[in-house]
């Protein structure tokens, strides 16, 4: 779309935020970086939420202060981005939800992971009829990230404040769930703490109260069934896999280089969700950051973007995942 104006971003999230989001919107056509604050410093995150110089408030704080930036960004009249899990709880993003509906700003959720190639693809395909109705789907991701090197303690390991691993990437499967398949009117989950201990950046030891990996089970309401199994906690590195099996054939992919789809009449085709290469990771949220810009411009949530009213939906599920 044409650019009218320049959409002046400011990011609160010196992890994650400044690492990957603020170089981002800077590279990004139509976007202004103005100023990126570390959630620690009070008094900026106030002064950055009552500017006049920006136009989007995308926080990246930990999930624990979701509420209170998210409060502030709108009392300041920004449009707002909000990182995932998206609160410490259901309550607190449907106050969010609350919040933004009242003030009519522009909300959003970073999904980022709607826009990635494989995503897309499966869904193209599904929105073709290339497998039929879909019946179950099944996502796996095995990864020591946390473990080798280990991890050091912080609010990804405390339940209180909104750690664990459902929030941290079981709610992207979530919503993919959501997004794809409709409500989900079922979930339960075993959840696995496996290193209980972890020393904090002062080598201090503390009990992690949050889970490094689990499996789960959803129902949706148009009667597709979910299965998520997952560790951040493994001894090696696996490629992500997902399966989508439908009335007519099924879908897997491995990894982000291979799709096969493979049909009742013995048709199976491999593709490349990513075939010009490129990063991978920072390609979604390029994508997402365009999509997020483009709202703004027009004042309105469209397309595949998730809005807090969907953050609220993923944190639903999530609440019954942890109970």
């Amino acid at each position: 779309m044409s650019q009218e104006r320049i959409v002046r971003v400011g990011v609160i999230g010196t992890g994650f935020g400044a690492r990957v989001v603020a170089p981002v919107f800077d590279e990004l056509e139509g976007c202004e970086l103005v100023q990126v604050v570390t959630p620690r410093d009070v008094q900026a995150v106030r002064a950055l939420c009552a500017s006049n110089d920006v136009d989007l408030i995308s926080i990246h704080s930990p999930p624990f202060l979701h509420l209170d930036h998210v409060t502030q960004a709108i009392a300041g009249g920004h449009a707002v981005a909000c990182d995932k899990p998206f609160g410490t709880s259901a309550e607190e993003a449907r106050a969010m939800v609350a919040l933004a509906t009242d003030a009519g700003v522009v909300n959003v959720v970073n999904f980022e992971f709607r826009f990635d190639a494989k995503h897309q693809m499966v869904r193209s395909l599904l929105e073709e009829g290339a497998i039929g109705d879909a019946l179950h789907f099944q996502s796996t991701m095995f990864t020591s990230l946390s473990r080798t090197p280990l991890r050091p303690y912080g609010w990804l390991f405390d339940a209180e404040r909104g750690g664990g691993w459902i929030g941290a990437f079981g709610s992207h499967v979530i919503d993919f769930a959501l997004w794809t398949f409709g409500e989900v009117d079922a979930a339960t989950a075993f959840r696995q703490t496996t290193i209980r201990q972890r020393p904090d950046a002062d080598g201090a030891l503390h009990e992690c109260s949050a889970e490094d990996g689990f499996a789960a089970t959803l129902r949706s309401s148009t009667g597709v069934t979910t299965v998520i199994d997952t560790s951040v906690a493994a001894p090696v590195e696996l490629p992500q896999r997902m399966l989508v099996v439908g009335t007519k054939g099924t879908i897997e992919t491995e990894g982000d280089h291979l799709l096969v789809l493979q049909t009742e009449d013995g048709i199976r085709q491999e593709l490349d969700p990513n075939p010009h290469g490129g990063d991978v990771y920072k390609m979604p949220m390029q994508r997402w950051a365009e999509a997020v810009r483009d709202a703004v411009l027009r004042g309105e949530v469209l397309g595949d973007l998730a809005s807090f009213a969907d953050g609220a939906a993923c944190a639903e599920v999530m609440e019954q995942l942890r109970r």
